[in-house]
């Protein structure tokens, strides 16, 4: 199981490579757009938190959650899934709503390194 826990954990880490990949090839571009990249990797970070944390509260691995932690990155990502799902089939979206997008996944990032 703890195969399964790692891949899962990598596939989280991919999600978040394309998050924040989506927004930061975008930093010259003077327009800004929800483009497939972070709208893909929102959605694998959100599924596979949820099956990490499920993972874990199941016993099927040997992990200590701090369910605090969970919460606030849970309702960030939320948050950053559904900004890009409102604004993904606009032609293009303001610099301070990516700005916002940028910001949410940096602390997500953040939140899941220091807390």
């Amino acid at each position: 199981m703890e195969f399964i826990y790692k891949t899962f954990v990598l596939l989280h880490f991919i999600g978040l490579a394309a998050l924040f990949g989506g927004f930061f090839v975008q930093m010259k571009s003077s327009l800004k757009v929800v483009n497939p990249a972070m709208f893909h990797g929102a959605l694998t970070q959100l599924v596979t938190g949820i099956v990490l944390v499920g993972l874990a509260e199941s016993g099927a691995v040997d992990k200590e959650l701090d369910h605090i932690t969970i919460t606030i990155k849970l309702v960030v990502i939320l948050v950053i899934t559904a900004l890009i799902f409102v604004n993904r089939k606009k032609p293009s979206i303001t610099t301070s709503l990516w700005g916002i997008i940028g910001l949410l996944t940096i602390a997500n990032m953040a939140i899941a390194v220091y807390l």
